[in-house]
């Protein structure tokens, strides 16, 4: 049966259609292949998560040859969860690319750079799902490098030393992780995941595998955007080409968490990571550092973009914070704060994108008065907006409650009070926008400007009404996520 396949399917789709994709030289098939391919993905990954709901896993042995011997495929609530951001909010920023495209590059070119897309989203899926440790790895790498492509070809040629930039940090944090895989095949003989985890415990004192965790740390938190390795990530988010941008903010930084989550609870284990490593003494105050300087910076910025950008350093420190508080609060929100800022970010930029793609400027003189010359386009990035304050209704209310709650849970009331007073930071630079765009007037060379097509607003408008859905319906996503946190920890207790 088909649905005994979907777990191949899924990763199948975009990677065969991406070779693919490069060979089609009317940039106009490519999208529509394109689009047909990751839709279908999209399929697949809620076909997964209605197999995998309510704690069920999947395990799918790749050419008939059975783990730890075979390369094993799993899917369980996490990874579907996973599966369905990255399909379902790729999908809807490639829905806007053709239009937005036109502006950045020749026609003749497209169809590279949906083949990028496609192999850039093909490796994020392959890392979700991927039950060996070495494939992490090789899929990390192979997303990795589609990425410096695409931020490559933003049309400032800052685009390209914000590449170069990524490029060394990037192989820095992916040796890192290497050493750290390979120190843990020395140890115990195995690279299948659930082999390691069952293998791991017996080697806690083992020094070899003690720097395998301080070793995989760093790398990770590096791919993560953690505080202090952020650098690499706000020239990366500004100098992109607008839409790259969009589907970078909800893909590339959200699979590395789920990376950090899967090994440090899965792998290396809750007791050996938090009580005999103490990872919490590490991530606690680098992730509160991070909140306070990504929002602080982002406060400063004329630029929407850097401004958008610093805001996810921030918005990363919650969901490290969360992943550090080590209770099923934090847990949940860490995860659901995942999806959730995914979700907004994309929209954000992508809103974004379209103001760009009318006064060709993302400074904030340059978006003067546009809340009244594209008010369909404005009004959506306000709501994105509240949702990432934490408004309620909004998706970001959600995650953010979690988080409060599990500082209180802890009885830590200054870093409840602190998690508030970021969030009124985030209210701060979003209302700087806001203010731009209802209360300056139009600048003169943009009297004429008017809404984006309809091709670029309809996704804008799903990110927008999503970020509602998920501020009133949280069985996707905190409901998943506390069953998610409750197993994770259920070691620890």
């Amino acid at each position: 049966m088909i649905s005994t396949q979907l777990p191949a399917i899924v990763l199948l789709l975009t990677l065969l259609s991406a070779p693919i994709c490069s060979m089609i030289r009317n940039g106009d098939h490519a999208w529509k292949l394109a689009m047909f391919a990751v839709w279908l993905s999209v399929a697949a990954a809620f076909a997964l998560m209605s197999q995998v709901w309510g704690g069920t896993t999947l395990s799918y042995h790749m050419g008939g040859w059975p783990p730890p011997w075979g390369i094993e495929v799993r899917v369980d609530e996490l990874s579907a969860l996973v599966l369905i951001l990255i399909t379902l909010f790729g999908a809807l920023v490639i829905s806007a690319l053709r239009e937005s495209l036109r502006t950045v590059m020749r026609s003749h070119r497209h169809s590279l750079y949906y083949a990028t897309f496609l192999l850039c989203m093909a490796a994020l899926i392959g890392i979700t799902i991927t039950g060996d440790a070495f494939n992490v790895f090789v899929f990390l790498e192979i997303s990795s490098l589609s990425t410096y492509a695409l931020i490559a070809r933003g049309r400032d040629r800052r685009a390209l030393v914000a590449a170069f930039r990524y490029l060394i940090m990037g192989t820095i944090g992916a040796t890192f992780i290497l050493i750290a895989i390979g120190f843990m095949y020395m140890v115990t003989g195995t690279l299948n995941m659930a082999d390691l985890a069952q293998r791991l415990p017996e080697h806690a004192d083992n020094k070899v595998i003690q720097a395998s965790f301080a070793f995989f740390t760093v790398g990770i938190a590096l791919k993560v955007a953690v505080f202090p390795l952020h650098y690499w990530l706000p020239n990366a988010y500004t100098y992109a080409p607008k839409a790259t941008t969009a589907f970078l903010a909800a893909t590339a930084t959200k699979v590395a968490l789920y990376v950090m989550i899967r090994f440090i609870f899965d792998v290396y284990g809750v007791e050996f990571s938090f009580s005999q490593m103490r990872l919490d003494m590490l991530l606690i105050p680098l992730s509160i550092a991070g909140i306070l300087l990504g929002s602080m910076t982002a406060i400063f910025q004329s630029d929407v973009k850097r401004l958008l950008a610093w805001s996810s350093v921030a918005q990363l420190g919650y969901m490290v914070l969360g992943v550090a508080l080590l209770n099923t609060s934090g847990l949940t929100s860490a995860v659901t704060h995942m999806f959730n800022h995914a979700m907004m970010k994309a929209g954000l930029f992508l809103a974004l994108a379209a103001m760009i793609y009318r006064v060709g400027s993302s400074n904030l003189r340059d978006l003067a008065g546009i809340g009244r010359t594209m008010p369909l386009t404005t009004a959506a990035f306000v709501i994105l907006g509240a949702g990432l304050v934490g408004v309620p209704l909004t998706a970001g209310f959600i995650s953010k409650w979690y988080l409060v709650s599990a500082a209180l849970d802890k009885g830590w009331l200054p870093l409840a009070a602190l998690l508030i007073i970021s969030s009124l930071m985030a209210l701060a630079y979003i209302a700087k926008i806001v203010d731009a765009a209802y209360f300056q007037p139009v600048p003169d060379q943009h009297q004429n400007v008017r809404d984006v097509p309809v091709s670029i607003l309809t996704p804008v408008w799903v990110f927008a009404l999503l970020t509602i859905y998920f501020g009133i319906d949280t069985r996707m996503t905190a409901g998943v996520a506390e069953r998610v946190a409750q197993a994770l920890l259920s070691v620890a207790s």
